[in-house]
């Protein structure tokens, strides 16, 4: 879909939903998943559009989310309220529907378990995605309203989240700041990368929890929000999340995936105003795999 902008300083998102059958929701989903440019540049939901803008959206491998299948897959539900929950997300389940994952997403389980809006306009609200094979804590929104604040939120930094790690090699220093950009992959379209070209940026904060003999335990902490942001970090710096099947080293890869977990989440609600934390432990796939660190520390 082509846009040609015939007015001034109106935010992207908006102007593309006022000129278009997509919902802001989706708007804002197209721009961070970047198949949104502004005469050939990726922009933020934010930027402000200029007479003569040219702007073009990717809808290619869009899933028609007004007619999706709901789907019994279980949920474990730290926490509900009538405007939002905090799911723990178990390893291997996709989050949003795309193409080859249809009907076993988080959303599809959402829509059968009936906890969100399903008025044909506005689908389940994924705040913050978690990759696949990444396990832990992430808050849904089930109205609109909620959707926007928090979406806000996530983009003024007011959502904190911690991550725990386990990475390949011994990190040295006890605490880091990566602060580096990251786009497409130009090569392969499935990864991103750091790079300068088309890129948003994007900050992490680590610190070091535990060093085993090849392997690091650390906890990160997201400035940012990007797409597979932690894992390209870590590749970036010469430490990839090991078991990483797709950034990592390849060698001895298991199906269980990369060893990320979601372990807190902070922020003020922002219908209520109450602060809300919550932690989760990661699976047990996780800690076996750090009890066999343990092993070979001790050998």
């Amino acid at each position: 879909m082509t846009l040609e902008v015939n007015s001034e300083g109106v935010r992207l998102d908006s102007y593309i939903a006022s000129n278009s059958d997509l919902s802001r929701s989706r708007v804002s989903k197209l721009i961070s998943d970047n198949k949104v440019l502004v005469n050939g540049k990726e922009k933020n939901a934010s930027y402000k559009v200029k007479l003569g803008d040219v702007i073009e959206v990717s809808l290619e491998d869009e899933i028609d989310l007004d007619n999706l299948e709901p789907t019994n897959i279980p949920l474990d539900i730290v926490y509900e309220d009538e405007y939002l929950m905090i799911i723990n997300k178990e390893s291997g389940l996709v989050v949003h529907p795309a193409p080859g994952h249809v009907t076993d997403t988080l959303v599809n389980a959402l829509i059968y378990h009936s906890k969100v809006s399903k008025d044909g306009t506005f689908r389940p609200g994924i705040v913050h995605r978690l990759d696949k094979d990444t396990s832990g804590l992430m808050v849904v929104a089930k109205d609109a309203k909620t959707m926007e604040l928090l979406s806000d939120m996530i983009k003024n930094k007011k959502i904190e989240r911690h991550y725990l790690a386990i990475v390949d090699g011994v990190i040295l220093h006890e605490t880091g700041t990566i602060d580096a950009p990251i786009g497409r992959d130009e090569v392969n379209r499935q990864k991103m990368a750091v790079t300068s070209h088309n890129s948003k940026e994007a900050i992490t904060n680590f610190r070091v929890l535990k060093r085993f003999k090849n392997n690091t335990l650390i906890e990160c902490i997201l400035e940012t929000g990007r797409t597979h942001q932690i894992r390209v970090h870590l590749n970036y710096i010469k430490h990839p999340v090991s078991n990483d099947p797709l950034y990592g080293n390849h060698k001895n890869t298991t199906s269980f995936g990369q060893m990320l977990h979601s372990k807190s989440i902070r922020f003020i609600h922002p219908m209520t105003g109450k602060e809300l934390y919550f932690e989760q432990v990661p699976p047990h796939e996780f800690l076996d795999y750090l009890k066999s660190l343990e092993s070979e520390n001790n050998e």
